[in-house]
């Protein structure tokens, strides 16, 4: 970032940085919901064999109450009926467990790809930007008070990189103790710039 400062007015580069952010947690949303719907597909058998197991439970519960019909050995009959029908039944819950662990298992590979870099690089980003909001708020403040300027163009000398003063002429710190007024305003302009914002 450093080499392109002097190319790129700051106010650009935050807001680029801004953009990627955005851009990098979008992809990752998208990543994760993508993953989530590829495991969630794993969720597929257990939803035919609770279809099949329900399915065939209630065929055979009807025909079984339909044996039960038949007098005097109806009762008899019925029991065999009954207890496929059970069994049957323990086949559809366990397609409907299958689903649920496979769902739960969805979420949460979606949400650890979502939440890990997403947080790693909001992490990283979230404390810089709110500390350049912070200084360019400071330095916009400072800029309205009425020796806002001098401020700016202290503090200009005291942080700002050499090769930058240097620019300024070979004898700034000179002209700054001289109160040279195109010296003090080219200093304050470069704190400001620095932060993204324009000297008025």
């Amino acid at each position: 970032m450093k080499i392109y400062a002097d190319r790129f007015p700051r106010f650009l580069l935050q807001a680029l940085t801004d953009l990627l952010v955005v851009a990098w947690v979008y992809a990752w949303i998208r990543a994760a919901l993508w993953l989530q719907d590829q495991v969630e597909k794993l969720g597929v058998p257990g939803q035919k064999l609770e279809g099949a197991g329900t399915s065939l439970a209630d065929n055979l519960a009807d025909a079984g109450s339909k044996v039960g019909r038949v007098p005097l050995v109806g009762d008899e009959l019925t029991s065999p009926f009954e207890k496929a029908a059970g069994a049957a039944r323990s086949v559809a819950e366990a397609g409907q467990s299958q689903q649920e662990v496979v769902g739960n298992l969805a979420l949460a590979l979606a949400l650890i790809t979502a939440v890990v870099p997403i947080l790693f690089v909001v992490l990283l980003w979230l404390p810089l930007r709110v500390r350049w909001i912070r200084r360019a708020s400071a330095a916009a403040r400072v800029r309205r008070a009425a020796a806002g300027r001098d401020l700016l163009a202290l503090r200009a000398l005291a942080t700002q990189p050499l090769s930058k003063l240097a620019k300024l002429g070979p004898d700034v710190a000179e002209s700054w103790r001289r109160n040279d007024e195109s010296t003090v305003d080219d200093l304050a302009a470069l704190e400001l710039k620095s932060l993204g914002l324009r000297q008025r």
